[in-house]
């Protein structure tokens, strides 16, 4: 006999595009009943306005952020803008389930976020990242998570990278004080704010850099969790590139081998990380990822190669920014903290072409 809970969940920010694919996959999940849609600009208007895609909650009216709106749910996930969710968050009690899809709440070192956020540290939440291997992977982050009422839901540009390159940092073949980031990233991870670099006019054509030379918010995010894999020490060159597409993300990670260790090993240490895992699939040798593959679902496709010349490990990481990077995590580490199958509402299939 399968035994069913409705889960009611209120979501903030439901006017941008974290809060629009939250709910677009809340919208399907068995177990769930959508509560309350809250704004702060557009408050008082109707959600199809802001997300004509979602046909069956257009007719919703955004309500205003606040603690006494979102009391009363199950759960309340925050997609709101880095800054804003520690204020909100503190208003509601222990006995709601809490995501925040910002970033308030993802680093341990305080001073990092003021160096990197300009602003006070709101606190250090469990992380939103189920497959991250810890102690050089005797651990995965799932095994925090069962049970928790505060999760902080990683970067997109964080879990692009890390899933691609911690195989090799936990199992001790790849050196860490020389890793290098490449990524191309789809418009919709610089949000939905009506800015001129990031109207189709500027961007269609052209790929732009951006945050380049360690300024990017998530370079400490990410030393933080290979760190928490078994890195002793991490330096990264990190580097993004807008590129025109709407969502999606294409990480190329690189890092210098350990002496002595065979390409044959490289690729098993992959392989057996993520043997057992339902969103994250190494592809077979010679099949590389797209980001075109991974639209709509929350998957992450990986594929790893060795640079014999170069003598450095190549992970090349995609995943949708939208799911994967941001709602799907959330949604994901929703049904572990509650106890439902970790799969539940989440699509493994892609939308092609």
């Amino acid at each position: 006999m399968v035994m069913h809970m409705t889960v009611r969940v209120a979501v903030s920010g439901a006017s941008g595009y974290a809060g629009g694919e939250v709910l677009r996959l809340l919208s399907s999940h068995p177990e769930v009943e959508i509560g309350a849609v809250t704004a702060h600009s557009s408050a008082g208007e109707l959600l199809g306005t802001h997300q004509p895609h979602l046909r069956s909650l257009a007719g919703r009216r955004l309500e205003a952020t606040g603690a006494d709106t979102l009391r009363g749910h199950d759960v309340v996930v925050l997609a709101l803008p880095h800054g804003a969710s520690a204020e909100v968050a503190a208003q509601l009690g222990d006995d709601v389930l809490v995501l925040d899809c910002g970033a308030d709440h993802r680093l341990v070192d305080a001073a990092q976020w003021t160096a990197f956020y300009g602003s006070d540290h709101a606190g250090t939440w469990p992380y939103g990242l189920p497959e991250l291997l810890l102690d050089r992977g005797s651990r995965r982050q799932r095994d925090l998570l069962a049970g928790v009422r505060r999760v902080a839901v990683p970067g997109c540009n964080v879990t692009a990278v890390t899933l691609g390159i911690q195989p090799g940092v936990a199992a001790g073949l790849v050196e860490t004080t020389d890793l290098v980031a490449v990524l191309a990233v789809g418009y919709s991870g610089a949000g939905k704010a009506a800015k001129t670099h990031l109207l189709a006019s500027e961007g269609l054509g052209s790929a732009v850099p951006y945050a380049v030379g360690g300024t990017h918010r998530h370079i400490p995010e990410i030393e933080q969790n290979l760190r928490w894999v078994g890195a002793d020490a991490v330096s990264l060159s990190f580097t993004p590139a807008l590129v025109p597409m709407a969502r999606g993300i294409l990480a190329t990670t690189t890092a210098r081998l350990v002496p002595g260790v065979a390409a044959s090993d490289v690729r098993a240490a992959w392989v057996d990380a993520y043997a057992d895992e339902p969103f994250v699939h190494v592809l077979p040798e010679g099949q590389w990822p797209t980001t075109a593959a991974t639209t709509g679902a929350n998957t992450a496709l990986v594929q790893v190669a060795v640079d014999e010349r170069a003598g450095r490990v190549v992970a090349v990481t995609a995943l949708d920014n939208l799911v994967k990077g941001t709602a799907g995590a959330a949604v994901q580490s929703m049904n572990i903290a509650l106890g439902l199958p970790e799969t539940t509402g989440l699509p493994l299939e892609g939308v092609a072409p």
